[in-house]
């Protein structure tokens, strides 16, 4: 192991479970909110199930809104609700606020474009045999569109990473703010080289097990 590594092991794991903390719960929030979100688009489109011009209207608004958001911005401007919801804007705590938010907002409209990819006469045939509006949804949509949500789930999270890296802003620490900090900051080009290079396996080994689940359960 390079001189350098050991000499920052301790803080180097510190980042890298912080950003595995952000992620993480950014991934919890992108699938218990994110998917139903994501699912309710869909079925209030015009023509779907449970049609409702207002309701996809507001909900493809508010998705819209905050994907539209440059990050950063996003992470200042809710400063005040991640202030109120935990207690303090400081933090990794703090940062999985906007995390949340972003990645129900990204993952959301994957969601609806995968579901839009289902054949319609598939839903058809789900209503001929008298299915109905839950069960079309977790019998039928979720199960000729799996591939497709796991390889939308897989692109999410290779954002969060990139999300996570902006955290250090308020506090949120992770491999990001570590590599500004002590790479960037002090000098330290070959320790801020190191944690790109982590990165990027991480990022490469996640796409790997992604597109391996994904082609794996596709079964068309």
């Amino acid at each position: 192991m390079p001189e350098v590594l050991q000499r920052y092991e301790a803080e180097i794991w510190q980042a890298i479970g912080e950003t595995f903390a952000m992620v993480g719960m950014s991934i919890l929030a992108a699938v218990i909110v994110g998917l139903p979100v994501g699912t309710l688009l869909f079925l209030c489109r015009k023509g779907n199930l449970l049609e409702s011009r207002a309701v996809f209207s507001i909900l493809n608004l508010l998705v819209n809104t905050i994907r539209s958001f440059p990050f950063l911005l996003l992470v200042v401007f809710l400063i005040p609700f991640t202030r109120f919801i935990i207690g303090t804007a400081i933090g990794t705590a703090a940062a999985t606020v906007p995390l949340s938010i972003i990645a129900i907002a990204h993952y959301s409209r994957l969601v609806e474009q995968s579901l839009l990819d289902v054949p319609r006469g598939v839903i058809e045939a789900a209503k001929a045999m008298g299915a109905s509006v839950v069960e079309v949804v977790f019998k039928f949509l979720f199960v000729e569109a799996r591939s497709g949500l796991v390889l939308g789930l897989t692109t999410s999270i290779i954002s969060f990473i990139s999300y996570s890296t902006i955290m250090g802003v308020v506090g949120g620490g992770g491999i990001g703010d570590f590599a500004i900090r002590y790479g960037y900051q002090q000098f330290m080009t070959d320790l801020m080289i190191y944690m790109i290079i982590i990165m990027v396996i991480l990022v490469q080994c996640i796409q790997f097990i992604g597109t391996t689940v994904a082609r794996v359960i596709d079964k068309r």
